[in-house]
């Protein structure tokens, strides 16, 4: 018997325009299955887009705020309990979602915003990680990317997302202590996705990031979101919208080697819009850098991130 089927869910969306954004939601969720297939009324769902430093919009190294809202609202409908979270690399949930502009709408919303701390010690790929206790107790995850060029992995569409629910600087310690080989980094953050295992990704590629990615890259419109259960197939069909080779991406050899996800194109159905007519064919490719970061940098970083919360908890409590 063959390999099951993987569906992937293609749908148009020019602009972050909030009807816009939310019938294209609507849509793209529709097409990969529906509410009934990835949640149940009731459920804790974490919401977990890509947050990494606190920007705002106009710079596209975050999930964009309407694509947060609308698919929150969507989780709202379904009877679900919305909660977004992350554990970005440099500020905190909350300075991140304020960066965005969303952080007092989705609190009216009803919304619950956490940071994802609180580490379990898991075995992955033989390499004990700390992913957070909040991300293994909810009942189901919606993985929410930003397509992103990235200049040490080629490019990132869904595997990568779910690396930010290892808490803390664990992750540039990661980096460190696992960057010395791409393979080994690769199979550790396709390890980490598979004991996730979110219930449906939502790629937004409405604005990419081309270029030197995962933050200083430039905004690249692609005017597309790309959804479905399976991400290695959500991952090859990012791959063709961006004329980028599916085998240049080591997560996508990881993935592949590991078993992990459907890597027969010909088993992929697309539905929705044909992805042929929204192929950008000069999308700018991120130039490749070394994957392991040094002792300098991880202690920089640190630094920074120290100065960084501390600045956000003193406007904290001036806004009381």
């Amino acid at each position: 018997m063959g390999r099951a089927r993987a569906t992937v869910a293609v749908v148009r969306c020019l602009s972050y325009e909030p009807s816009a954004t939310q019938q294209a939601v609507d849509r793209v969720l529709m097409l990969a299955g529906g509410p009934e297939r990835f949640i149940r009324p009731g459920w804790r769902v974490l919401i977990k887009p890509n947050l990494i430093v606190p920007v705002g919009p106009d710079i596209p190294a975050q999930t964009h705020p309407e694509l947060i809202c609308a698919v929150a609202e969507w989780v709202r409908q379904a009877g679900a309990i919305p909660v977004v979270g992350d554990s970005p690399a440099w500020g905190n949930v909350r300075g991140c979602l304020a960066a965005l502009g969303i952080e007092k709408r989705l609190g009216y919303m009803g919304v619950e915003m956490i940071q994802l701390g609180r580490p379990v010690r898991i075995q992955v790929d033989g390499v004990s990680v700390g992913i957070s206790r909040a991300a293994l107790e909810v009942d189901a995850i919606i993985n929410l990317p930003k397509l992103k060029a990235h200049q040490q992995l080629g490019a990132t569409f869904a595997f990568k997302n779910m690396y930010g629910c290892v808490a803390g600087k664990e992750k540039a310690l990661r980096h460190y202590t696992q960057g010395r080989c791409c393979e080994t980094f690769s199979r550790m953050l396709v390890g980490i996705y598979r004991q996730l295992a979110p219930a449906v990704n939502l790629i937004d590629g409405i604005t990419a990031m081309e270029g030197p990615g995962p933050i200083r890259g430039g905004a690249r419109s692609l005017g597309v979101l790309v959804a479905g259960k399976d991400p290695a197939a959500c991952e090859r069909i990012c791959c063709r919208l961006v004329n980028m080779d599916p085998a240049s991406l080591p997560i996508l050899q990881a993935a592949k080697a590991m078993d992990v996800g459907c890597h027969d194109e010909a088993a992929i159905d697309c539905v929705g819009d044909d992805w042929r007519d929204l192929v950008c064919a000069d999308f700018v490719q991120a130039q490749r850098v070394p994957l392991r970061f040094s002792l300098g940098r991880i202690c920089k970083s640190a630094l920074r991130q120290a100065v960084l919360l501390t600045g956000q908890r003193i406007d904290t409590w001036r806004r009381r």
